[in-house]
């Protein structure tokens, strides 16, 4: 028979918020209680009898509480099949049929992210709750676990709805989504034990996911997994798309690098920064990014490092946009920018650094450290025999910090903190600066003493010759290549300042 009757159950929670009302609704179903600890002074301080699990299995809760349910009287009726063989073995030993089971799990998680104390941590590894919602969900053909707080609402529906009784679909469902935090909760200890070591095993767990509207494309499936509240006040606009994800990703990896500077803008299209200004105002920034490319920045996303005022809001609101990003925006600026609908509008909680990169492929999954290093001047070296000026410095560690964010092969171009020309994505270094300096022209930018930062060496003379025609007068790049004296020996005979980071950054 698929519908079942609940007649008992067994309670054990660390979170008890919203477990009075189904409590009470069991009681009102004449349904016996069984609980234990907290719980079961929780549940007589609501007036309603339960039994003591110490009472069942004839043994107290010890070691500190780390055994109090581990038991089989208590796994018996848990696991038992409602069938004549297992029903004969619970008779015999007395041990009573456990129809629901409402458990939920130490928070680990939580814990860790509270204190680096190794023994509170441990403390919080659950070892009865885990076991009970496994063996709940495995038996889902005659049981209803209930695994978590997120659950009580729609159980306690179910209850009012169809006072005790559940379908065989139904226990399976909550058998899935017993699963899907057992697992989860297993990950994130896991992941707690690796603590950054290298491993055979990959894992890992994200709660919480979104069907999107489609994937990369309309003919693609798409799903987000993750905590998007956590990063971001979403103040208006449409659902965000699998695209527009993939693209705020890449805005705050960028903005990343200027979250400490002055007012910061950058337009972003496709993953790629296409403009970007630092200046004394947002209104400012705002307008020298724009002018980097007009062109690409519709439909584009944007993002700044800085409050957007009313002024920069008007600016803004002409274009036509998929997304805006800023730490926060002037109540006047957002009463504006959100009547218009669509566009989607994130106020940015802090820019979610996470030490770890990972992308499916091949059949299997590959791993990284996200590129988290950045260079400033003191880890510039200076290859030529003239040095960069102070100003050429601040235009190679602007550019810098671009081109690590720029699809390989890169070349940027900027000059006063502003991105004049980018190349990148390019099958071959030359095609990228080549492509950086005709970007450059195209929008009405002289080159005179701007400064060139390329993600990895020069393997030619050639990329720095063409810069330096164009006006180019200093260079950023890693270095490491056998052939880098040829472009150090061609700065020197045209008066241009070198310097080498010594640090590759290639964006596939």
């Amino acid at each position: 028979m698929a519908d079942k009757k609940i007649k008992s159950a067994l309670i054990s929670v660390f979170h008890k918020d919203g477990l009075d009302d189904i409590v009470k609704k069991l009681h009102e179903l004449d349904v016996v209680i069984y609980s234990t600890g907290g719980t079961q002074k929780f549940i007589e301080s609501l007036g309603i009898p339960v039994e003591r699990v110490e009472d069942l299995t004839s043994y107290p809760s010890i070691l500190d509480g780390r055994v109090k349910t581990l038991h089989p009287k208590v796994f018996g009726g848990i696991l038992a099949r409602r069938e004549e063989d297992h029903q004969a073995q619970l008779n015999q030993y007395e041990i009573p049929e456990l129809d629901l089971v409402i458990v939920d799990l130490y928070p680990f998680e939580e814990t860790v992210k509270s204190t680096t104390d190794e023994s509170t941590i441990i403390e919080k590894i659950d070892i009865g709750g885990i076991s009970l919602i496994r063996a709940a969900a495995k038996n889902f053909n005659d049981v209803v676990v209930i695994p978590s707080k997120e659950n009580y609402e729609g159980f306690l529906q179910l209850l009012n709805e169809k006072r005790g009784i559940t379908s065989k679909e139904e226990r399976k469902a909550f058998a899935l989504d017993a699963f899907k935090i057992s697992s989860h909760y297993d990950t994130a200890i896991f992941e707690y034990f690796l603590d950054h070591k290298p491993t055979a095993s990959f894992k890992k767990s994200f709660l919480g996911g979104k069907t999107l509207r489609y994937g990369e494309n309309p003919h693609q499936q798409g799903v987000y997994y993750g905590e998007l509240d956590a990063m971001f006040n979403i103040l208006g606009g449409k659902e965000l798309s699998f695209n527009n994800l993939v693209d705020v990703d890449a805005a705050v990896a960028l903005m990343r690098e200027f979250k400490d500077d002055a007012p910061t803008f950058a337009v972003l299209k496709h993953t790629n920064a296409c403009g970007v200004a630092t200046r004394p105002t947002v209104l400012e920034a705002w307008h020298a990014a724009l002018a980097g490319d007009p062109i690409s920045a519709f439909g584009g996303i944007l993002i700044c490092n800085s409050e957007i005022d009313l002024a920069t809001a008007e600016e803004i609101n002409k274009l036509f946009y998929e997304v805006l990003i800023a730490p926060s925006f002037s109540e006047e600026a957002k009463s504006l920018l959100m009547k218009k609908s669509k566009r989607i509008l994130l106020e940015l909680r802090h820019y979610g650094i996470q030490d770890k990169s990972f992308k499916s492929l091949l059949n299997g999954v590959i791993e990284q450290d996200t590129d988290l290093k950045g260079e400033t001047i003191e880890h510039f070296e200076a290859k030529t025999n003239r040095k960069p000026t102070d100003q050429e410095l601040k235009d190679l560690v602007f550019a810098n910090k671009l081109v690590k964010h720029l699809k390989s092969n890169t070349i940027v171009l900027a000059r006063d903190n502003q991105l004049l020309g980018m190349g990148c994505g390019q099958t071959s270094r030359v095609d990228a600066c080549k492509q950086a300096i005709a970007k450059a022209k195209n929008f009405g930018f002289e080159l005179e003493n701007a400064a060139m930062a390329s993600d990895a060496f020069f393997p030619f003379p050639d990329c720095v010759e063409i810069a330096h025609q164009a006006g180019i007068t200093s260079v950023v790049q890693p270095g490491g290549s056998i052939k880098d004296q040829l472009s150090i020996d061609y700065c020197n005979e045209n008066d241009l300042a070198m310097v080498f980071t010594g640090t590759r950054h290639f964006k596939h």
